[in-house]
């Protein structure tokens, strides 16, 4: 019975990520280059401390970024997590200044013990947003104009993103450690267009380029928790995982011409790769928890990708690796209480 309730949310969570596949639309320059702006990771919990995960542990959160938390899930208790996500984007330079908000979709985790100490957990999550939308007009009346070309725009697009659908299990060992592995499957299309456009627009030749690029493959992450505890319920733990580097399948099209107001007039190149090289590279992840039961909790995680080694159809050279320190906190004045409820509200930053 177990086993076909495991199928069911994996083929839901399968149709799901083709209905809701996260695509946000704040207007970021940022997602025009590599697999777009890459979106934050956590569930409801881990978000609210700042996105730690990797070391901690609780019996009615979801932390997928370490699967080895999944054999904490309470014996008794089934977990529901989705949220929505709220973002707001602010962009100055020089002489302007501009802001895009959104809200959206963004996760839909579950999760429930397979007996004590083994957990199983599945759910879709959004890995990047491929969304922008950059217009530069250049008039008569600007510094930059030039009579022998006349008044432009040039228009940047893009659209798209990279979803991630997830399934896995962590299991204690002993009485101290736990290790676990997710299987994630990764499907998207980015796709992108920049052309430039003569304001004469009946009587001169524009530039258009289209590219997009579309992946769908798997890969892994690996976890391993140590906890121990001390006197008065106080507890440490500490987490590391790991998702490896990897080739993923995909296809890369791109298509450049120049055309009129009546019709295309020419193919300036073309490239379909349905066999492309797309190589993102390793995630490592380090962290550890410290707190008292059911009163505070305290995390702190290191992550880092070094995403100069990815290789990525039509973004080579823009990458840079990635170093992030995430630190949370958790209070909770009376989990228990049976006559005030504000002492039952739990507190995070």
């Amino acid at each position: 019975m177990r086993s076909k309730l495991i199928i069911v949310i994996f083929i839901s969570l399968f149709c799901f990520a083709y209905t809701a596949t996260g695509q946000k639309l704040i207007n970021s320059p940022y997602s025009r280059f590599n697999i777009g702006t890459l979106q934050p990771e956590g569930s409801f919990r881990s978000l609210g401390m700042g996105g730690v995960g990797t070391a901690m542990r609780d019996n009615s959160s979801i932390y997928f970024t370490n699967p080895a938390s999944y054999s904490s899930l309470d014996t008794m208790s089934f977990v529901f997590d989705f949220g929505i996500d709220y973002g707001r984007n602010y962009i100055s330079g020089a002489t302007s200044k501009y802001s895009s908000d959104d809200i959206d979709f963004h996760h839909l985790i579950m999760g429930f013990p397979l007996s004590k100490g083994w957990g199983l957990a599945a759910g879709i999550v959004p890995v990047s947003s491929g969304y922008y939308k950059i217009t530069n007009t250049v008039t008569s009346s600007d510094p930059g104009y030039d009579p022998s070309i006349g008044e432009y725009s040039i228009n940047h697009e893009g659209d798209g993103g990279i979803t991630k659908i997830f399934i896995g299990s962590g299991i204690m060992i002993g009485k101290h450690l736990s290790i676990g592995a997710n299987l994630n499957f990764l499907t998207g299309q980015l796709s992108r267009t920049n052309q430039f456009v003569f304001a004469d627009f009946y009587n001169a030749y524009h530039n258009s380029s289209i590219e997009s690029l579309e992946l769908k493959d798997i890969n892994f992450d690996y976890g391993i928790q140590y906890t121990t505890s001390f006197k008065n319920n106080y507890f440490l733990n500490i987490g590391a995982s790991v998702t490896p580097g990897n080739n993923y399948n995909s296809k890369y099209n791109q298509l450049s011409l120049k055309y009129t107001a009546y019709s295309v007039s020419d193919t300036i190149s073309y490239t379909a790769n349905n066999s492309a090289q797309t190589f993102i590279p390793a995630t490592v992840r380090v962290g550890v928890s410290f707190g008292k039961k059911n009163k505070f909790t305290t995390g702190l995680d290191y992550i880092t990708t070094k995403w100069s080694s990815s290789i990525i159809p039509g973004s080579s050279g823009y990458a840079a690796d990635t170093r992030e320190f995430l630190f949370g906190a958790e209070f909770i004045p009376d989990r228990f209480s049976n006559y005030n409820y504000i002492s039952r509200i739990e507190y995070r930053i």
